[in-house]
């Protein structure tokens, strides 16, 4: 059975890796041989429209996990006026269905030839945050595919779908179902399923949603496996370990950042979280992979983690704890290297930033 990942964020390829590393048990258990012929093994590509994924390709490779592991050039709608011109708004909704069949089907056709591999070609093709350009070749190519939710808990959170497609949303389910639009998902017609983590909050999930609980794939990851996740995403585990353990008596606090907010905004934000620990702990930031404040020149009295890599990845190194971990809204569910956990949530992000630029 052929298979191929396509990634967009670090945290879509440690899930790849996760589910591949499960699907090798599950070979055993079904009295086949592990996955261990070159044929058997998948191949992954890492999308770099939204990602700068450095040297990951090369370290995934090391592991020998994937058969191949490929590039994408994905190009936005932005890159092409031809396609831009398609969001013009006509009026009504007739001419602006007509409008947006032209734009699904160029946008689709015009990322053919950054498109590595052929996709015609695998069994199964999952593919993370089908929103992007990837989703809408899939549907010009009239290629069937899995969908993964882009992060942990998206679809708990909100149907995103339906929040980007406000206003007729049956009749644009239609128009997908038929291929001549598109909607992410689990709305296109080319999508077979649509995995997410928990759908126990969602109270209009697509018919084909599949409910995959991500603690359960983690808890059967082996000690081996876990060597495996740290070698592909942590240049150096040990010097990191060394670095958390530098508390000197304080307990210790690790704030995990986002992409927030305009910069200074996000300056101000996590400048306040760390005064008030400050004083107190030892503070810890792990920045996000998308976050581009320089918190080792923002905060010079403070530890930063270097390198990009999900935290998810913090629970496989070997004797890792921390006293306390804060987040403002990434979900945190799946952390289980903290004593104890504090979720802000976005009543405390309102008070940074206007309610309706995060609240849908």
């Amino acid at each position: 059975m052929s298979r191929v990942y396509i990634c967009h964020t670090y945290y879509h390829v440690y899930i790849a890796v996760v589910k591949e590393l499960n699907m090798r048990k599950e070979c055993k258990v079904n009295g086949e041989s592990a996955i261990s012929s070159f044929n058997d093994k998948a191949t992954l590509i890492l999308s770099t429209m939204s990602n700068d994924f450095g040297n990951l390709k090369e370290r995934a490779e090391a592991t020998e996990l994937f058969k191949d592991i490929y590039m994408f050039d994905e190009k936005p709608d932005t890159a092409f006026p031809e396609v831009m011109k398609y969001h013009e708004d006509k009026g009504n909704l007739i001419l602006n269905m007509i409008q947006r069949i032209k734009y699904t089907r160029l946008l689709g056709k015009l990322q053919e030839d950054n498109i590595p591999v052929d996709l015609k070609a695998y069994d199964d093709v999952y593919v993370f945050c089908d929103s992007d350009p990837i989703g809408f070749y899939l549907n010009y190519k009239k290629i069937r595919y899995h969908a993964i939710e882009d992060g942990l808990n998206t679809c708990l959170l909100c149907d995103q779908a339906r929040v980007t497609n406000k206003g007729a949303f049956g009749f644009k389910c239609l128009m997908s179902k038929m291929g001549l639009i598109f909607i992410e998902n689990g709305y296109g017609r080319y999508c077979i399923d649509y995995e997410v983590n928990d759908i126990s909050a969602n109270p209009n999930p697509p018919k084909n949603i599949v409910e995959k609980n991500r603690n359960e794939m983690f808890s059967k990851l082996t000690n081996e496996d876990k060597d495996i996740v740290i070698s592909i995403f942590i240049e150096n585990a040990k010097e990191l370990l060394m670095q958390l353990e530098s508390s000197n008596g304080n307990p210790s606090v690790l704030i995990l950042t986002e992409p927030l907010c305009e910069l200074d905004v996000r300056k101000r934000l996590f400048g306040d979280i760390i005064d008030e620990y400050r004083n107190t702990h030892t503070v810890i930031i792990k920045p996000h992979p998308r976050d581009v404040l320089d918190y080792e020149k923002e905060f010079s009295d403070v530890i930063v983690i270097k390198g990009k890599f999900p935290m998810e990845v913090m629970n496989d190194i070997p004797n890792l704890r921390v006293d306390k971990l804060i987040s403002v809204i990434t979900q945190v569910d799946s952390i289980k290297f903290a004593d104890e956990i504090v979720y802000l949530g976005f009543d405390f992000l309102d008070k940074y930033e206007a309610p309706e630029i995060h609240r849908v």
